[in-house]
Formats: structure tokens, sequence, C-alpha cells
């Protein structure tokens, strides 16, 4: 797997930290909130996935979701961009407090980094949340980014965001590296779909939220891992 490998990118959110829920769980409280519904997180999980994914190509997709969530949930009181400010404040505590690390994650970033291969971050979280993943106490003190990793990667950085594999490619850019000469983790059907568009090995990691698509992921991807133990030397 690892065999002539130069450069590893990871996808963030599902990969390297166990956060998918967490946004599910972000989105019921900030509609609880606004508007006194109920929300099953699973349905609000495939919502923001289709509208994310209509919206990728406009200049803030997470703008264009919280106005589509306002537009659904008939949030009259509040702006999108209000809406939107209100979701940050919601997840601050969840970013900074409760994500974790996938297990073996930080290990396995360490033995990369000391067997000489380059490691990056290529995510389509938003700079902000990096910051904010940053201050996490389960995370800083087992994997710091910036000191970890050579390179990192977000929605800031490309135009067009994952299936697009922009990111991938501006990644390889950057390292001066060929396509077979990089592997890249990846948990979403869409992330997986961006590696196989870029020309690069893709290993496709477990998370109970991406469980809907995962017989789509195993075909596309081009190996599959429940968790990072299965790569630790």
């Amino acid at each position: 797997m690892l065999q002539g490998k130069k450069l590893v990118c990871f996808d963030l959110d599902g990969t390297l930290i166990d956060s998918v829920g967490v946004w599910n769980q972000v989105d019921a409280d900030l509609i609880q909130q606004l508007t006194g519904q109920t929300i099953q997180l699973g349905l609000i999980q495939r919502e923001r996935d289709i509208q994310l994914q209509l919206f990728k190509n406009t200049p803030d997709p997470y703008l264009m979701y919280c106005n589509y969530l306002k537009d659904t949930y008939k949030i009259e009181q509040h702006t999108a961009d209000q809406i939107k400010q209100q979701r940050y404040a919601i997840s601050q505590h969840f970013l900074e407090h409760i994500i974790l690390l996938k297990p073996h994650a930080a290990l396995f970033v360490q033995q990369l980094i000391q067997q000489g291969i380059q490691v990056a971050i290529t995510t389509t979280t938003s700079l902000q949340n990096i910051y904010r993943y940053q201050k996490n106490i389960n995370i800083y003190p087992m994997l710091h980014f910036e000191n970890s990793f050579d390179l990192i990667l977000t929605r800031e950085s490309v135009k067009n965001i994952k299936p697009h594999p922009e990111v991938y490619l501006q990644a390889i850019e950057h390292f001066a590296v060929q396509p077979e000469e990089c592997l890249i983790f990846e948990d979403s059907l869409i992330g997986v779909e961006a590696a196989n568009a870029a020309g690069i090995e893709v290993v496709a990691v477990y998370d109970a939220y991406s469980e809907h698509e995962i017989e789509q992921i195993k075909n596309k991807a081009d190996y599959f891992i429940h968790d990072f133990s299965s790569v630790l030397n």
C-alpha cells in the first residue's frame, strides 16, 4: 500500500477525526433552537450532503445550506448569514471539547513522518474549523496539525470542492510528485470519487455515518480499512 509513496493525504472529518455525527447534532440543535422542531440525525445528514453538493460551485456552499434551512424550516426571523453564525456558535463547544481523533490516527501519522513520507490534510472543512480543532483538548495533545502536516488545504484553498479532484491535484503539484507516488485516505463517497478523478490510489476508512453508501465506497476505493490499526507497522 505504501510502497513507492512519497505523499499521503488525509481527509479530516470522518477520516482522521470522528466528527461527522457531531455536525449532525450541531444542525439538529440549530433547528431545535430556531424552530422548536426535533429532527432525525440521519435525515439532517442526508439533507446537508445533498445541499452541499448542489451548491458546491457557489462562493459559500455553507451559506447556501443555511439559506436552505431557512426556507425548509420556515425560519423567518433570521437571515441565512445569521443562521450560519449561530451554527458555528453552537459548534464551538463540540469542536473544542467533544470531538475525538479516530483510533490509531495519530500513531499512523507519526509513523509516516518517521518513514520520511510527507503528509497533508486535504479537507472540505473550513480553516476556521481547523483552528478550533487545534484547541480541542482531545486532539491537540496527540496530534498538532501545524507541526505534524507539511501542507493543510481547506475549503478556502480551492474553487471546486470534492468530488472535484482540485484539492488533490493541488497537493501533488505542491509536492511535485506523480499521482502514483501519492496515497489518499477518505471516509466518504464524494471523497473517494475525488481521489478517483485525480487518478490517485485511495484507502477508504470506515465511518458509521457513511454506512448508507458503504458498498459504493468499497467498489470505488483501492483499499478499505475499519481503522488505522490495519496500517500500523
